[in-house]
């Protein structure tokens, strides 16, 4: 298993790519600001339980085939595996754009991706010290 398949990690890769889907989505509506009827957009709010919701609580139990053997069951049928994760939610947001609101919702989303990057590259590095490895 890599480092990044860790779920700590796997969470903070959904919350990357959430702000990337929504720095698209307020692109979108900062380029339509000025369209006659178009109705701003927005994400659902990201929430970090809905992501350890969906993950796997299997327990790992181990059958003895020989003495010096060890197994961890079938994975499809304990849970293992690979996970489907849904869809970002879009949500209208009102009857207008505001340009104003709109640029602020951009740096909060901006610096909400930076800080989830960096705290992602900081554990990484923060295991691979840990393991004794500093490429």
């Amino acid at each position: 298993m890599a480092l990044s398949d860790l779920p700590i990690f796997s969470a903070l890769k959904l919350k990357m790519q959430w702000h990337q889907t929504r720095q698209t989505i307020l692109a979108e509506n900062v380029a339509n600001a000025e369209t006659p009827g178009y109705l701003g957009r927005d994400l659902n709010a990201f929430r970090f339980a809905d992501v350890l919701d969906n993950q796997s609580t299997a327990s790992v139990t181990t059958v003895a085939t020989n003495p010096t053997h060890f197994s961890v069951g079938n994975t499809e049928t304990d849970g293992f595996g690979p996970r489907r994760m849904g869809a970002f939610e879009i949500t209208p947001e009102g009857n207008a754009v505001v340009l104003e609101d709109e640029m602020m919702k951009v740096a909060s989303n901006q610096m909400d991706y930076q800080t989830a990057a960096s705290l992602y590259s900081r554990s990484l590095r923060l295991l691979r010290t840990a393991l004794g490895r500093t490429s």
